[in-house]
C-alpha cells in the first residue's frame, strides 16, 4: 500500500467522521427533549426516574394548544395556498420570459431568505398599526406568504427547468391554445413541484414564530407563539411532548413528499432523466 493510498484512506475516515461528529451534534438535542417528554414528573429532568404519557395528553388538551393549532391551520392553508398561486406565477413568467429588472424582481422574492424573520414581523405590525388594521388574521397572514413565497418559488423554478419542453411544442403542434397547453401538459407535468411548493410553504408558516410574535394578538396566535407564551409560565415537560408530535409530524410529512413526489427531483439534488 502506497504512501498515497494510505493517506485518502485517512482522509476519507475523517470525512466520515465528521459528517458523523456534525449528525450527532444535530439529533442530540432532539433525542434529549424526546427522552425528557416522557418524564412523569413535573419538572424538567434528564434521564427521567419514570415513564410517563401524562405530558403528551395536558399539551393535547391544553386549551390555547388547541386554539393555538386551530389558528395555526387556517394561516396555514390560506398562506400556502396564496404563495403557491403567486409563487408559480412568477417562476413561470421567470422561468419563460425576458424582461427588463428580471434579476432585481427575483432578488426581492428571494430577499425574505436573507431579511431576518423579526424584521418583516416588525415591518408588518408598524405597517398595520399606520393603516389602521388590527392584527387579524389578514395581517398573520400576508407576512407568513411573504416568508414562504421563496420557496414555492425556488420548487416551482426547478420543476420548470427540469421540464421537456417537446411536451409542450407536440400539444401545440396538434392544435392546442397555449392556455390549453398550460392547463393539460404543463401543469400536470408541474404537480409533483408545485405540492412540494406547497407543502414546503405549509410546513414552514405552521412552524413560524419569529414574524407570528409580531404580528399575531391573543385571538389569532398561532401554536409557536402559544407554546412561546406557555414556556414563560410553566417549566413542566408539556413543551417536550409537543415538540416530540411537531418533530414526528414534520418528519412524516417530508418523508412522505419524499417518498411520492420525489424532492431530488424536485430540489435539484437528482438530474431528472
Amino acid at each position: 500500500m502506497t504512501p498515497r493510498s494510505t493517506y485518502q484512506r485517512l482522509l476519507g475516515c475523517a470525512g466520515w467522521l465528521v459528517v458523523i461528529l456534525i449528525l450527532g451534534f444535530l439529533i442530540l438535542p432532539a433525542a434529549v427533549v424526546t427522552i425528557a417528554a416522557f418524564n412523569d414528573k413535573a419538572i424538567l429532568s434528564f434521564p427521567p426516574q419514570a415513564w410517563s404519557w401524562r405530558w403528551f395528553e395536558r399539551a393535547l388538551a391544553y386549551p390555547d394548544f388547541r386554539a393555538g393549532f386551530q389558528n395555526g391551520l387556517i394561516v396555514t392553508a390560506w398562506s400556502s395556498s396564496i404563495a403557491l398561486v403567486v409563487g408559480a406565477m412568477f417562476a413561470f413568467v421567470i422561468d419563460r420570459y425576458q424582461f427588463a429588472l428580471k434579476g432585481a424582481i427575483e432578488g426581492i422574492l428571494v430577499s425574505p431568505l436573507v431579511i431576518p424573520h423579526f424584521t418583516v414581523g416588525l415591518g408588518f405590525l408598524i405597517l398595520a398599526a399606520q393603516i389602521g388594521w388590527s392584527r387579524g388574521f389578514a395581517v398573520v397572514v400576508v407576512c407568513h406568504v411573504i416568508l414562504v413565497l421563496p420557496f414555492v418559488l425556488r420548487s416551482v423554478y426547478v420543476s420548470l427547468r427540469n421540464l421537456d419542453p417537446s411536451y409542450e411544442l407536440a400539444a401545440a403542434s396538434l392544435g392546442a391554445t397555449p392556455l390549453r397547453v398550460l392547463l393539460t401538459v404543463t401543469v400536470p407535468l408541474l404537480l409533483p413541484g408545485l405540492v412540494s411548493g406547497w407543502l414546503f410553504a405549509a410546513i414552514l408558516s405552521f412552524n413560524e414564530f419569529t414574524a407570528s410574535l409580531f404580528v399575531t394578538s391573543q385571538r389569532t396566535q398561532t401554536l409557536p407563539v402559544a407554546m412561546y407564551n406557555y414556556v414563560r409560565e410553566f417549566a413542566d415537560p408539556s413543551m417536550a411532548a409537543l415538540s416530540v408530535m411537531y418533530i414526528v409530524g414534520t418528519a412524516a410529512l417530508i418523508a412522505f413528499a419524499n417518498r411520492f413526489l420525489g424532492l431530488g427531483k424536485v430540489l435539484n439534488i437528482e438530474q431528472s432523466h
